[in-house]
């Protein structure tokens, strides 16, 4: 099938990029490992998970981010500086199986990257499966990449060169990430303009309809609207994830220009 070769094609070439691999795959599970080291794997105060139990699946969400997010937009973009989609679109190759065997090839790289880092943090530091609450984290983890990659490609539309692209990322994904329960363990006060922004934006969604799968003190398969602050509920927050995915495809796919010189 032509979709999956040129699907096979993009992961070929990631792994022949050894800086996107280490971006991708090492460095949220090299951040993760340090950050076990740094607090120690004891229960968090006022809670009943561990440090590592926190922090597996959030770097994991972020591993998938930064494959979808980042390392799409901008080898995209890179892609088209050189002239490279361009001779694509000359091809009898449809362009939507192109961009959707980027979309796939990032999404098993995401998958990949998250399950790494959580069966390292399973085996080694004692990170906890519920096999009830799997499915959900399965299901928001892929629809999170989908989401993530619409997104990257919203922003490699709306960017002329691949330069500009990844300082918007970079813009982008990494101070949400603070404010978004990933980096900072989130059992403590904080401003409400911190709480507000973070529940503007898909990343503390993802986070947490992923991250929650792995809590002892969450009730629930995830598979419910509403509930208590000791129930899963994973569905709106993948509504929210989605919304943005949506409406970021939906820019890209009119405003995406395969010339560098931005001819559509």
């Amino acid at each position: 099938m032509l979709l999956l070769r040129q699907t096979q094609h993009q992961l070929t070439l990631f792994l022949r990029r050894p800086a996107a691999v280490f971006f991708v795959v090492a460095m949220p599970l090299i951040m993760f490992l340090v950050f076990v080291i740094l607090f120690g794997n004891e229960l968090i105060p006022e809670t009943e998970i561990t440090t590592a139990q926190f922090y597996a699946p959030a770097l994991a969400v972020f591993g998938a981010v930064m494959a979808c997010y980042t390392y799409l937009a901008i080898s995209t973009a890179t892609s088209r500086d050189q002239g490279v989609l361009k001779r694509i679109r000359g091809t009898p190759l449809k362009p939507a199986i192109y961009i959707w065997a980027r979309i796939l090839a990032v999404t098993v790289i995401a998958i990949a990257a998250a399950l790494l880092v959580m069966v390292v943090g399973n085996l080694f530091f004692g990170v906890a499966f519920y096999p009830e609450k799997l499915p959900m984290a399965l299901i928001s983890l892929f629809l999170g990449c989908l989401s993530f990659a619409g997104l990257g490609m919203m922003v490699c539309a709306f960017c002329q060169t691949s330069d500009t692209v990844q300082a918007v990322t970079s813009a982008t994904v990494l101070p949400l990430a603070f404010l978004s329960d990933v980096f900072i363990r989130p059992f403590r006060d904080v401003p409400v303009w911190v709480t507000w922004i973070a529940d503007t934006f898909p990343l503390k969604h993802f986070s947490l309809a992923f991250g929650h799968a792995f809590r002892s003190d969450m009730g629930g398969s995830g598979f419910v609207w509403a509930g208590g602050e000791e129930t899963y509920t994973a569905l709106p927050r993948l509504a929210i994830m989605l919304a943005w995915g949506v409406a970021g495809a939906f820019i890209a796919a009119k405003l995406f220009k395969w010339d560098p010189k931005g001819e559509i």
